[in-house]
């Protein structure tokens, strides 16, 4: 539900633990492969201050942790566009920040009058106002103002003032700017390039038009063919193409190398060996030296074009984002109401004016402008797109409601609780964005070879040249190269050496790991399952164990008062009523569910008024003391009585016994040292978590459930989900050490929680998956939510991951077969068969190559979740697990008192 789901929206995504670090992130244009990614990381870890650096190719964003002290954003923007790329800062980590543009500035001193009049309001935390480009960057606290006062304030003083964000727009997310510029630059090559093609492979096999083609032009040895494709390749070469070498020099100047140097070298030895040619046939008439001009021009087209479907392909990458951008609605009604609440005016204005507190009118069919609460009215809404339910919800007064969700049937007026980047929708789209720039380790591998792919090329080009003019020089040129006219053997051996300088292509490989992250992310978030990142991801794929919290993750979370007992003394006994008021106000102290359950119990069936316990004193997984009426109160299991000195008969113990072994929770009451009852609370288990686990079995995935029931309890539930792996009486602060104890046998573990007190399990744990309805902070140490609270995503997660991770290994062994059979195949292996690659084409392969691998990671748009009850078993369904020794192994599954399947998981060369 939507409460479920807002409380996972809200999470803030940044870590406390270290206060002089600082993030900035930066939009960076100008990249074309992984050698840029490589220059930018390396030359920015180089400046003093900067702490990490990651950068991402596909969505063009670098994100940079830096000591604030020692370094400022500026400068790191600064580093960037040194070395020949763009950046823009497009934002900061702490706290609310609003660009705006104001007019009517003139001087020094309207400066200073904004920055003291707008520094001086309640809740504005920091302002710079710049002169030069009219604009101001406020720092906000969100609770006390916003945009709306702050423009306001700046026009009530003279100026005028309005929003400036630098945001994502659709636009820029599907590349349309960028799809344009290549387009018309592409469609301008195709002018010249087309007759440059015909004329240097068509008309020159038509023997009238070649005869017209061979016609002297001007001086002896120019003829008109060759001096119309020198024409029309110029501006080819050096309009066009001056992208390239603009790239090329900012990569070579700071030691790196990258496509552009490979392009702008192949394109440029074949237009300067055509104009050498050229040039050798004026001075010695005689001499028909081949130019090749098609060469140079076509092979700029065809990088073009490629370039052109792949930016294409690269927009719908992020189609998941631009889906939840295309949610948020531009504009929302605003209700201006009196003292008394009357409704005086309703104003539409811009979404980035609404400040929270601010009472908004949602009509039937309009989409809800922001989080909020329900303040009047009722309506269903459709929350599909956030949670991923179909179904409608209806929503009636106090009610949370997710921006972003369509109002379906009633008027509503809501109150605005999230604003901006703070709303639950702007939190995932954010989160979405954070995990496609997160690098997966097996990204290091792509980011290693392109460092030395470039220079490898270009060596492997020189050897290429040499030896076919070597072979060319002592044993001639093969047969039927030997027969075209023109031919000699420098034009013979250049033609395969710049082959494979054009053929190889880095940026397949860049793209193999980045493209399917980002697609992969995307429909995970659409699926209901948040990823926060590549190494998140790429961990999943190998889980062996999940171990799940027992209460609220496996079970609804909402225990409830089954059976009450009472016990005489001194042949007294209590009334149920007079038993649940000390009960009622023992617990009223604790934030445990058991005890909300029955403070909700002692509420509802007897009306009771409860107080406050005095003393109160908590034991994590054994129960309380405290003092209610001046009687000292105890509440807790069997052991805790014993501790607290409160002696238990051995009836009541066999009693107690017969509810834990049904499943139930029972805690006994204790006053004044003497036993007086005992009440028994069940947790209803989740419809779905005994096919959850039945399926993870079939994936080869062991399932275990960590709770602080005593065993008999613990086993009972257990058995209702099909569990045999029990961790029982786990204290909280014990949790993640039984996690530990799962990595040390070897298994890639997953912790599945949603509390507090599991947040340090989930941060110990390989993966940790938080529960879309549990705490921020167990949210936060968590790699993975699930945003619906729905079991069945933790099936939905680890396939997507799985699949995901296939794609990116399918996307290398192209990438890399592509480079390996490319590059001799173009060098000119196979020409005793007659079978040669020339530029031309080695051009086309090069410039559709990415573009497969890119189409190739689109493939997961077609992901369909799993039907947990058809999931096939794999053939061994044994875990995989990290061996040491087989002995190791052998001893950890003697340990493993609880698992069922320990004698059918030894192998024969174990035993």
């Amino acid at each position: 539900d939507a409460d479920a789901a807002l409380s996972i929206l809200f999470t803030i995504h940044s870590s406390p633990s270290i206060k002089m670090e600082s993030k900035v992130i930066l939009s960076v244009s100008g990249m074309t492969c992984g050698a840029c990614v490589s220059t930018i990381e390396n030359y920015v870890k180089s400046q003093d201050g900067v702490l990490r650096v990651s950068v991402a190719l596909l969505s063009e964003k670098a994100e940079v942790y830096y000591n604030k002290d020692i370094i400022k954003e500026e400068d790191i923007k600064n580093a960037i566009d040194e070395i020949g790329f763009e950046a823009n800062i497009l934002e900061e980590t702490n706290g609310n920040i609003v660009n705006l543009s104001v007019g009517g500035m003139t001087c020094a001193s309207c400066v200073s009058i904004i920055e003291n009049v707008v520094g001086g309001l309640p809740g504005v935390k920091e302002i710079a106002v710049n002169l030069t480009l009219e604009n101001a960057r406020i720092r906000y606290d969100s609770d006390i103002t916003g945009p709306r006062s702050l423009i306001n304030a700046i026009n009530d003083i003279g100026f005028v003032a309005g929003l400036a964000e630098n945001k994502p727009t659709l636009d820029t997310l599907s590349k349309v700017e960028e799809l344009d510029a290549i387009r018309s630059q592409l469609n301008f090559a195709l002018i010249f390039s087309v007759p440059v093609f015909f004329i240097g492979m068509i008309f020159m096999e038509i023997p009238m038009i070649n005869h017209w083609l061979r016609m002297k032009f001007l001086v002896p040895g120019f003829t008109l063919g060759h001096c119309l494709l020198w024409i029309l390749t110029t501006p080819v070469q050096f309009w066009i193409g001056k992208r390239f070498y603009v790239n090329a020099y900012k990569s070579l100047k700071h030691g790196g190398a990258n496509m552009d140097v490979l392009v702008a070298l192949g394109t440029s030895a074949a237009y300067l060996y055509s104009v050498m040619a050229i040039i050798l046939n004026i001075i010695y008439p005689s001499n028909h030296a081949t130019v090749f001009f098609d060469t140079s021009a076509t092979l700029i087209t065809f990088i073009l074009l490629g370039k052109y479907f792949e930016t294409l392909a690269k927009g719908q990458t992020s189609e998941a984002i631009q889906k939840l951008m295309y949610l948020q609605p531009s504009t929302a009604i605003l209700v201006m109401t009196d003292e008394n609440g009357h409704i005086i005016d309703e104003k539409e204005m811009e979404l980035d004016l609404i400040q929270r507190g601010d009472q908004l009118k949602v009509l039937p069919g309009s989409k809800v402008p922001t989080d909020a609460i329900i303040i009047h009215g009722n309506s269903s809404l459709d929350e599909s797109m956030i949670t991923g339910e179909s179904l409608p919800v209806n929503k009636c007064q106090g009610d949370h409601v997710i921006g972003g969700t369509i109002n379906l049937s009633g008027l509503i007026h809501v109150k605005a609780t999230k604003v901006g980047s703070e709303t639950g929708l702007a939190q995932i789209i954010k989160l979405v964005q954070e995990a496609q720039t997160d690098k997966a380790p097996i990204q290091n591998f792509a980011d290693m070879i392109a460092g030395r792919f470039v220079p490898i090329v270009i060596t492997l080009a020189f050897v290429t040249f040499f030896v076919w003019y070597f072979i060319a020089s002592y044993y001639g040129i093969p047969e039927p190269w030997n027969h075209i006219e023109g031919q000699n053997r420098f034009f013979f051996a250049l033609q395969f050496s710049i082959s494979v300088v054009v053929i190889a292509c880095p940026c397949a490989l860049g793209l193999a790991t980045p493209t399917a992250i980002m697609v992969g992310t995307g429909i995970g978030a659409s699926n209901g399952v948040l990823v926060k990142g590549g190494a998140v991801l790429e961990m999943a794929h190998n889980i062996s164990a999940i171990a799940f919290d027992k209460t609220g993750t496996l079970t609804k979370g909402k225990p409830s008062v089954v059976n009450t007992v009472l016990i005489p003394h001194n042949g007294c006994k209590m009334t149920t009523r007079a038993f649940y008021e000390y009960v009622g106000c023992a617990e009223s102290g604790s934030e445990h569910p058991i005890a909300k359950s029955v403070v909700r119990y002692a509420q509802e069936e007897f009306d009771l008024k409860l107080r406050s316990p005095e003393n109160f004193e908590v034991k994590p997984g054994e129960g309380l003391v405290c003092k209610v009426q001046e009687s000292v109160v105890v509440i807790g299991h069997r052991k805790f009585m014993a501790v607290n000195n409160v002696a238990v008969s051995a009836e009541i113990e066999d009693a107690v016994r017969e509810l834990e072994k049904q499943g139930r929770t029972v805690s006994m009451v204790a006053i004044d040292t003497f036993l007086v009852g005992y009440f028994a609370v069940a947790d209803t288990v989740k419809a779905e978590a005994k096919a959850t686990v039945a399926a993870l079995r079939r994936m080869g995935i062991e399932s275990w459930m960590i709770t602080g029931d005593n065993r008999a309890t613990a086993t009972a539930i257990a058995a209702q989900i099909g569990i045999t792996n029990v961790f029982a009486e786990v204290l909280p602060s014990q949790k993640a050490k039984k996690i530990k104890e799962l990595k040390d046998r070897g298994y890639i573990t997953a912790m599945v929680g949603d509390g507090i007190n599991d947040s340090v399990a989930l941060a110990e744990a390989h993966v940790g998956i938080a529960i879309g309805a549990g705490t921020d902070v167990a949210m936060e140490a968590a790699g993975m939510i699930l945003v619906k609270s729905d079991l069945r995503d933790v099936v939905t997660a680890i396939d997507l991951s799985k699949k995901t991770f296939r794609r990116i290994q399918l996307n290398y062994v192209w990438a890399i077969i592509y480079n390996i059979l490319g590059i001799p195949l173009a060098a000119g292996v196979l020409i005793p068969a007659k079978i040669v690659v020339p530029p031309m084409i080695a051009g086309f392969a090069m410039a559709f190559s990415s573009v497969s691998v890119v189409v190739s990671s689109l493939r997961l748009k077609s992901y369909v979740k799993p039907d947990i009850y058809n999931i096939k078993a794999k053939v061994e369904a044994k875990p995989t697990i990290a061996l040491k020794n087989p002995l190791t192994s052998f001893k950890n599954k003697l340990k493993s008192k609880n698992s069922g399947d320990v004698e059918e998981g030894l192998s024969l060369m174990e035993v």
